[in-house]
């Protein structure tokens, strides 16, 4: 039985030793020529390169496989281009697969991984599931801010808050905004029209047309003839009657190949708004909507099945038969060593009695083990029971919250580094909190503030639960047990 299972082993080895060396290093210039093009802002398989090359070396990388380990690093590249050309030849479902691949890689390019989950946000968002759109921006963002690129990861943000903007969570979304507005962008004007396009979106969907209208023309100066900007300015001037502006906008769009969901509004509105047209022209957009449509059904079946693929992968059990391999093998060599030392000495009783001395030793190592863990736990105890009587004694002080020099965040914060275990470089530092996000943090460390008390400290309006859940989801943890993980966090448990 263990015999057979090296056999497969090995065999599965040879097999992918056997992979021409040509092949492999053909692929691998593949790759490379995918991502020069993607740098210079092309795609490989349309505006150069030959799609089925490309297939060709996504299949070759993915064959150096073993039980999910990759031994080529271009293989999650390969996934992403094949999948970003799969996506644009309108096959979503084979495309989150090989994003799906790319991320089961094990790689640590972030940047690469970055791009897989921006793309399986996109997927998420077009086919309506926006809860699971949201999560995989969250995790681009993350992914581009572990590769030190601090652009791409406000551009994951703004994905993020734009998703927010369709729900409508427009809370979460003016939140979102807020952060990336607070850095220095200045320099960035398409990233600060993508901020103005999602403010947009947001007034669309709280129906505040005019400010839509203007925030919409404010993106427009950065990124000219952008079908969502131009649909945001065509659905403001339908909601608000400006039939000629809506019209006018509408038309624009069409004639620029804009996404089916866009392209379906815009047709709608020169269907509903176009007074210039004769009624066999209107009952011709009125067909090509309904075209549209059409594609539009057969495209969110499409997205559907590409969702419900993402959605089994992240509930998917792990495969762990390459680690009942490794344990077989090390078992098979266990016993193969255990049955030469018998040989060697043959002298049970001498073995049984060793054997029990590394028993006696183990007990009295684990015991020894379990008596510093109690000391330990005890002594975080006391440092806990500290933490929490110094903040009490903080915040039922008369001048509180003068008394932690509220007003002046620098002094603030060194009081609390010096008396709670560095705990304001631990928020920023580890967990890149804001300054406001940090106040919040302090108020609940203080323990008595109910939620009125924590909105006016922080001048926060109505949504300050909603601001105090998503500075806890940012921990790590939920709002309910957010002063116990402070406090876990200041003791250093």
């Amino acid at each position: 039985m263990h015999r057979g299972k090296i056999y497969i082993v090995l065999i599965a080895c040879l097999a992918m030793m056997s992979c021409a060396p040509k092949a492999l290093r053909e692929a691998e210039e593949v790759v490379a020529q995918a991502d020069s093009m993607r740098a210079a802002g092309q795609m490989y398989g349309i505006d150069a390169g030959d799609s089925a090359t490309l297939a060709q070396a996504y299949e070759t990388l993915g064959s150096l496989s073993l039980f999910n380990f990759h031994f080529s690093p271009s293989y999650a590249h390969a996934c992403y281009h094949y999948g970003r050309l799969l996506r644009e030849k309108d096959n979503p479902v084979e495309a989150m697969q090989c994003f799906i691949n790319a991320t089961h890689t094990r790689t640590h390019d972030y940047h690469i991984l970055g791009r897989v989950y921006s793309n399986m946000g996109d997927i998420a968002h077009l086919a309506g599931e926006y809860s699971l759109s949201c999560d995989m921006f969250e995790q681009s963002a993350d992914y581009f801010l572990q590769n030190g690129d601090t652009i791409l990861y406000y551009y994951g943000l703004n994905s993020t808050a734009f998703v927010q903007a369709c729900i409508p969570d427009i809370d979460s979304c003016y939140a979102i905004l807020q952060t990336i507005e607070n850095t220095n962008i200045r320099n960035d004007s398409l990233l600060i029209a993508d901020c103005n396009m999602v403010r947009g979106r947001a007034c669309i969907s709280t129906q505040k047309y005019d400010s839509a209208i203007y925030y919409a023309h404010k993106a427009l100066n950065s990124r000219q003839n952008d079908p969502l900007i131009i649909h945001i300015l065509a659905q403001a001037y339908s909601f608000l009657g400006i039939k000629d502006s809506a019209t006018c906008y509408a038309l624009q769009l069409a004639e620029n190949s804009p996404p089916l969901n866009e392209l379906a509004n815009a047709l709608y509105i020169l269907t509903n708004n176009d007074e210039s047209r004769d009624v066999y022209s209107i009952r011709a957009v009125a067909s090509a909507r309904s075209d549209t449509q059409k594609l539009i059904e057969i495209r969110q079946g499409k997205l559907s099945q590409a969702v419900q693929l993402l959605e089994q992968d992240l509930h998917r059990k792990p495969d762990w038969r390459w680690l009942y391999a490794i344990i077989a093998t090390l078992l098979i060599i266990g016993t193969s060593i255990g049955i030469y030392v018998y040989r060697i000495y043959n002298k049970r009783e001498l073995l049984s009695q060793q054997v029990n001395d590394l028993l006696n030793k183990n007990d009295a190592a684990i015991r020894q083990h379990e008596q510093i863990i109690q000391e330990h736990t005890e002594y975080n105890n006391s440092l806990a029971l500290q933490v929490e009587n110094y903040c009490t004694i903080l915040s039922q002080a008369e001048d509180f919250p003068n008394n932690i020099y509220w007003k002046d965040f620098d002094a603030m914060s060194k009081l609390l580094n010096d008396n709670l275990g560095m705990l304001v470089i631990k928020l920023q530092s580890i967990y890149h909190l804001s300054e406001k996000e940090v106040r919040l943090c302090v108020l609940v460390m203080m323990g008595n503030l109910n939620g009125t008390e924590l909105a006016d400290l922080l001048y926060y309006g109505k949504g300050i639960r909603t601001f105090k859940n998503r500075v806890a989801h940012k921990l790590g943890t939920n709002s309910t047990e957010l002063r116990i993980f402070l406090i876990k966090l200041a003791t250093n448990i």
